[in-house]
């Protein structure tokens, strides 16, 4: 099997589970749970017990939290693996070991030991989907390379993730929750919060931060209460914030000085979370941690590249808000043209609400994936917030007109649309 091989039959998972009505889902074994992926895991002889883990879960930060962690253990010369996603420019840096991409070879080799189980197990009415299949495929890699630890971000949710095989984690790290994936996983914090606090188990070590929603806050004490595990709050109220700009925030934490390089306040929320994580992991020293934090790189997350072009994936309110903050606060003397995909399952009239106020003219197109919001109706959306609306379909013809005609663009609403501009080496990357 080569690479593009292992990626087509990956990708083949997502499509085939996603064609299947959803009242005919039970019937082809897909439906919520751990079931599946416990029975191939157990085929593969459960890697994941070979593993120590440090599982992140939550609606906001867990790719800057997870990589901001991963870099940390890396500099204590931990062996360490990281999954997580979606990816921006190559799918696999979706699985990471010290910082390096599985390389293509290794991939292809250890879907190929994969796919026959999963072939199986679809023969058998158990379909695997594509999300259970790539974390089967991590955590295989990661215990055949002997990791010490692997650092794990949560695809969606928690308590039905895929990743939640893992039986208990040295550290569990719930980030900012807010509204997203409504439609799976409940309609209210509340209940959005109860699934995430499903990476929680007996006895674990939990961090959160203190700048977390109320209600959400209190389904994680409850939880912890329940589950005899420890909580420790990262407590925003210990910080004090000494300068910020585009390339991030010097800070100090109680009586300790660092820097995130990761533009916007909201990753000192999540520096701080990730310093509390840390410090429960056997010597991981506070140089570290401040080495992790000044040197953390997360492509596609509010990254200007050159001197003209922003661009961030976030799909949320809450992103939103985080993008609206630094538009104003370092861009606000930026005619800016926003080049926007969204996703249909998204509040993309709440997302559109907080960051077209900071857009002089927006180019609307469309990601390439069946999820995909009509640019037509995105242009519903925005009519109230700004004038000068066009569309283009595809967006590396709506990306480069934006880049040609304006002074500073901007490209967000979603990863895949970074995706579909920047996979291929576009010039903005030269």
């Amino acid at each position: 099997m080569t690479y593009e091989q292992a990626v087509d039959y990956v990708h083949f998972l997502f499509v085939f589970c996603i064609v299947i009505p959803k009242e005919a889902r039970e019937v082809f074994g897909i439906k919520p749970g751990l079931e599946r992926l416990n029975i191939l895991l157990e085929k593969l002889e459960n890697p994941q017990d070979n593993l120590k883990f440090i599982h992140i879960a939550g609606t906001n930060g867990k790719g800057s939290t997870s990589t901001m962690i991963s870099n940390a253990l890396i500099s204590a010369n931990y062996k360490t693996g990281l999954f997580t996603s979606p990816y921006v420019f190559d799918f696999c840096e979706r699985i990471r070991i010290n910082d390096k991409n599985i390389p293509k070879q290794e991939l292809a080799r250890v879907v190929s030991r994969v796919k026959p189980i999963i072939d199986e197990l679809s023969e058998n009415g158990l379909v695997i989907t594509e999300f259970e299949a790539i974390t089967a495929v991590a955590l295989l890699y990661f215990s055949e390379q002997k990791c010490d630890y692997a650092v794990m971000e949560v695809g969606l949710g928690g308590r039905f993730d895929a990743t939640n095989v893992i039986k208990k984690p040295e550290v569990a790290v719930i980030t900012s929750i807010s509204k997203d994936h409504t439609n799976i996983l409940g309609d209210t914090i509340e209940k959005i919060a109860f699934e995430k606090c499903g990476i929680i188990k007996d006895g674990t070590s939990v961090v959160t931060t203190s700048l977390q929603d109320n209600e959400a806050l209190k389904v994680i004490e409850k939880t912890v209460k329940e589950k005899n595990a420890n909580l420790t709050v990262a407590d925003f109220d210990n910080v004090e914030i000494l300068s910020e700009g585009k390339n991030g925030t010097d800070f100090i934490y109680k009586n300790k000085r660092c820097f995130v390089s990761l533009d916007g306040r909201h990753q000192v929320e999540n520096a701080i979370g990730v310093i509390e994580a840390l410090n429960k992991i056997e010597k991981v020293e506070y140089e570290d941690i401040v080495y992790s934090l000044k040197h953390t790189v997360m492509h596609g997350r509010m990254e200007q590249i050159g001197d003209n072009v922003l661009i961030d994936g976030g799909h949320n309110e809450e992103c939103s808000r985080a993008l609206s903050s630094v538009l104003k606060s370092e861009y606000s003397d930026k005619e800016i043209t926003a080049v926007i995909g969204m996703m249909a399952d998204k509040d993309c009239e709440k997302y559109l609400s907080n960051v077209l106020p900071y857009c002089k003219r927006v180019i609307f197109t469309k990601p390439d994936n069946p999820r995909s919001e009509s640019p037509e109706r995105l242009s519903e959306y925005s009519k109230k917030y700004i004038d000068k609306i066009s569309i283009e379909i595809n967006p590396k013809i709506a990306y480069h007109k934006a880049v040609e005609n304006s002074q500073f663009v901007l490209v967000c609403g979603s990863f895949y649309l970074i995706s579909d501009i920047f996979k291929d080496g576009d010039k903005a990357y030269d």
